[in-house]
């Protein structure tokens, strides 16, 4: 007679999973050895609300619309939504730059930049966490 033996061991990881860009993503808590990501992945969604928020800048300062209500009734979207996603043109030309390149934190969303987001270039790099180069 053969006899099966079976061990079983738990593992506990502590971990966060959160929604980003449509994916689900594994936080683990801060120190624990996070691997860095080996290419930088640009989020589309952030890619996305900086070129509107900049042709949007373009389409006011070359005249083509006088206000950010018109701007809002050409492009047939509410003038909150618009005002929000233009402020983007205020970000630090670091954190855009660092956007661009992909090297944002992971955990960075747009909704993160839309929600109250400070003027002072120091104070953004503050909140979302990127330092000044």
């Amino acid at each position: 007679m053969t006899e099966i033996r079976i061990d079983t061991f738990t593992i506990r990881v502590p971990l966060t999973l959160r929604r980003h860009s449509g994916r689900k993503l594994v936080i683990v808590p801060e120190g624990q050895g996070v691997p860095v990501r080996a290419k930088p992945t640009p989020d589309d969604t952030l890619l996305k609300a900086l070129a509107r928020a900049h042709r949007w800048k373009r389409m006011l300062e070359s005249g083509q619309v006088a206000s950010l209500n018109e701007l809002s009734e050409a492009e047939k979207i509410s003038p909150s939504y618009l005002t929000r996603i233009y402020r983007l043109t205020l970000l630090a030309p670091d954190i855009v730059e660092t956007i661009l390149d992909g090297r944002q934190p992971r955990t960075l969303q747009l909704a993160d930049l839309m929600d109250d987001m400070p003027v002072e270039w120091d104070r953004q790099r503050e909140r979302y966490g990127m330092a000044a180069r």
